[in-house]
């Protein structure tokens, strides 16, 4: 028992964590349900959980994108959506910041189409244009970007309450620079962003959002976003 305390205490200093801190996190996951697992060194840990009978996942960790400073949160949720729609959700500064470094390597004629630096995201923005619509709060258009293959499929998605919450992040939390993705794509839900370990009421917060949208996406059949 006391070698299994020690190896925790060590993952958990490993992945940012103090052992307080992955204590609060494991009590709270508990709290709601979910399973936690510190995992090995320097990779963090791990939530995971059902929706609507789907099961989804939220790690912590290194960050795999370099705009992302730190930590990274990612979750993923097998919800068996039609794989045709796709929606993202893009934290604005984090769209002109793609942009712009697309374009850099558009323009630059040594590099090519194979460059490495040429994320999947940068992709996306090429793939998928900017919509819009009347019936969110100016504020949620000005702090993110919604990009889809169909418009109807980001309207039948993505309602009030869920910008709402995109809007109402802990303070001293997440501000409007802080880089963020959330999104529906190849019948999955996904969620990318940047963490400052120790964080609780963020990791909370970004839980009940990453939740909140999954549960609308599976309760959504205006159109047709949901495989039966």
């Amino acid at each position: 028992m006391f070698e299994r305390l020690k190896k925790f205490s060590v993952n958990a200093k490993a992945a940012g964590q103090n052992p307080a801190q992955a204590d609060a996190v494991s009590s709270w996951a508990d709290a709601q349900g979910f399973s936690f697992a510190a995992a090995g060194e320097g990779q963090g840990f791990s939530l995971t959980g059902m929706v609507d009978n789907k099961p989804w996942r939220l790690e912590c960790g290194r960050s795999s994108r370099d705009y992302l400073l730190g930590e990274e949160l990612r979750a993923r949720a097998e919800l068996k959506l039609d794989r045709g729609a796709s929606v993202l959700i893009m934290s604005r500064p984090l769209k002109e910041m793609l942009e712009k470094r697309a374009y850099g390597i558009y323009t630059d004629t040594v590099q090519t189409t194979a460059d490495p630096s040429l994320t999947e995201e940068m992709r996306w923005l090429a793939l998928y244009p900017e919509v819009g619509w009347n019936g969110l709060p100016e504020a949620f258009w000005d702090r993110y970007a919604v990009l889809a293959n169909q418009r109807s499929h980001a309207v039948g998605w993505l309602d009030l309450d869920l910008a709402g919450l995109l809007l109402s992040w802990p303070e001293p939390g997440a501000d409007a620079k802080l880089p963020f993705i959330l999104m529906l794509l190849r019948g999955k839900a996904y969620l990318r962003m940047q963490y400052t370990p120790g964080d609780l009421p963020m990791l909370q917060h970004a839980t009940l959002i990453f939740h909140a949208a999954c549960k609308l996406a599976l309760a959504d059949r205006s159109t047709d976003i949901v495989c039966d």
